[in-house]
C-alpha cells in the first residue's frame, strides 16, 4: 500500500525505537530484541542505535548484558529530534518534482503541499517522545 507522508526507512525505524525504549523505562534493550519486536534489520537497527547515540537521544552500555537506554527524559524530547538525528534538518519541499515544472508561479496541486508540509513540521515540533510512549507496554513483556 503506498503512503504520501514519505519518512525515510530509518527514520521510522528511530521513531519506533525511541517509542520503545521509553515505554521500557530504565531498563537496557538489546538490538536483538529491538529487531525482534519492530521486525527490521538487525544491521539497519544498528546503524540507527549509532545515529541516535551520536545525537545524545539514547545512551549504549556494552556487554553481555547491555544494550540501549533513553540518555534523557521522554518528556524533553521532540519528535523533531528524533528525525532530525536521523534524516537532517526536517526541509520540507514545496513541489513533488525534483526540479519544479510550475517554476514558483503556481501550484498544480494548489497549497496542498505547503499545508501537509507545515502539519507535518508542526506534529514533529509540538509533540513529545513521552506523548507517543502512553500507548506502548514495556517491550521486555513483548519479546
Amino acid at each position: 500500500m503506498s503512503s504520501i507522508l514519505k519518512i525515510s526507512e530509518a527514520a521510522a525505524i528511530a521513531l519506533h525505537t525511541m517509542v520503545l525504549l521509553s515505554a521500557n523505562g530504565s531498563s537496557l534493550s538489546s538490538t536483538r530484541k529491538i529487531a525482534n519486536i519492530l521486525e527490521v534489520s538487525e544491521h539497519h537497527l544498528a546503524k540507527v542505535l549509532q545515529r541516535l547515540v551520536r545525537a545524545g537521544l539514547i545512551r549504549s552500555i556494552r556487554g553481555p548484558k547491555g544494550g540501549f537506554v533513553l540518555a534523557r527524559e521522554a518528556a524533553g524530547i521532540l519528535l523533531l529530534d528524533i528525525y532530525e538525528a536521523i534524516d537532517g534538518p526536517l526541509e520540507p519541499d514545496n513541489c513533488l518534482l525534483a526540479k519544479p515544472y510550475c517554476l514558483g508561479s503556481f501550484c498544480l496541486l494548489g497549497d496542498l503541499l505547503v499545508s501537509v508540509n507545515h502539519q507535518v513540521q508542526s506534529y514533529f515540533r509540538n509533540n513529545r517522545l513521552s506523548d507517543l510512549t502512553k500507548s506502548m507496554g514495556d517491550i521486555n513483556a513483548t519479546a
